[in-house]
């Protein structure tokens, strides 16, 4: 049965089953798994306390979130299979209001990561060699 996202138990059902598709995921599985390797209980942890404080304003996370991904080999396709994965979460688990904002908030997410990543990729490549 669907419910709403309304305590800190509810963003760890998400993140531990959006992750869980990420893990086994063929397409963006792999990226993650390489970089986070056996630190995934410690990153796991940093998203309950980003999602906490995005979908319920209770302030538990601190840091940059872009800048870990930064470096990663990503581009459009495995952004929208990564807003895929995780709608398909967000849709099996829950329902309401704040379901409906994870959801895009994600999008804007994707789209300001995307857009910040292909920024650094063209400035990099045409830096004067001197």
């Amino acid at each position: 049965m669907k419910k709403e996202i309304t305590i800190r138990a509810d963003i760890e059902l998400l993140v531990n089953e959006f992750y869980k598709s990420v893990q086994a995921d063929n397409i963006i599985g792999p990226i993650f798994n390489a970089i986070i390797g056996n630190r995934w209980p410690e990153h796991l942890s940093k998203m309950y306390s980003f999602w906490e404080t995005i979908l319920l304003g209770n302030h538990t996370y601190n840091g940059a979130p872009f800048l870990p991904h930064a470096k990663l080999p990503l581009d459009e396709f495995h952004f929208e299979r990564w807003l895929q994965l995780f709608r398909q979460t967000v849709d099996t688990y829950f329902e309401g209001a704040v379901a409906e904002d994870a959801k895009l908030r994600a999008d804007k997410m994707a789209v300001l990561f995307l857009s910040k990543i292909n920024y650094l990729k063209q400035n990099t490549q045409h830096k004067p060699l001197i």
